[in-house]
């Protein structure tokens, strides 16, 4: 039962880390942020910081790679539907999971030069692509197929970015059938 608690005290603790983190990179930059910036946001000592991170970078990577674990997930959960020729199937739920979680996503964006944090999502999106094209187009050329993917990773992540600066004035709906519109035409054009 011990275990059980300590385990739940846990994860709330990195929870309110990570919530105070997000909450002052939505203020400013996260190279102004310290660790004494982050505990006393969420009311804590500095010591508990340090059980559970070695550094903010620290911190700021394990969101991260929560984010990335959760896509992921929902890529795994999706990725069989996209052999049908389309998107729409893997990028919708991911396109639901950026909007329930925008000003985290949006930060993570905004901060990427301290964090790699688009690197990193370009290495997902192209790694999951790499069926799915070979799948449909069969490309003769592996470097073909590299240009390819990374096209529309930067390029998928560039529409979203995009969507967010303009206050996602574009219908969701738009975005998906142009998102679509976009690989399927940079893939027919390069692969065929």
């Amino acid at each position: 039962m011990l275990k059980q608690s300590e385990d739940r005290r846990t994860r709330r603790t990195r929870k309110l880390l990570k919530q105070g983190l997000l909450e002052l990179m939505r203020e400013r930059r996260f190279a102004e942020i310290s660790i004494r910036d982050i505990t006393e946001r969420m009311d804590m000592n500095r010591g508990t910081f340090y059980l559970h991170y070695r550094d903010t970078a620290a911190l700021l990577q394990s969101i991260e790679t929560d984010m990335l674990a959760e896509a992921q997930a929902l890529i795994d959960a999706h990725l069989a539907e996209a052999a049908g020729g389309t998107l729409r199937p893997v990028f919708e739920p991911i396109l639901d999971f950026v909007l329930a979680n925008r000003e985290t996503c949006r930060a993570l964006f905004d901060n990427n030069a301290s964090s790699g944090f688009v690197s990193r999502l370009q290495e997902l999106i192209y790694q999951n692509g790499v069926n799915i094209v070979r799948v449909r187009f069969h490309p003769e050329s592996e470097d073909k197929l590299a240009y390819l993917l990374s096209f529309i990773a930067y390029g998928l992540i560039g529409l979203v970015k995009e969507w967010f600066d303009q206050d996602m004035v574009l219908p969701k709906e738009d975005l998906l059938m142009a998102a679509d519109r976009l690989v399927n035409g940079a893939a027919e054009s390069l692969l065929t």
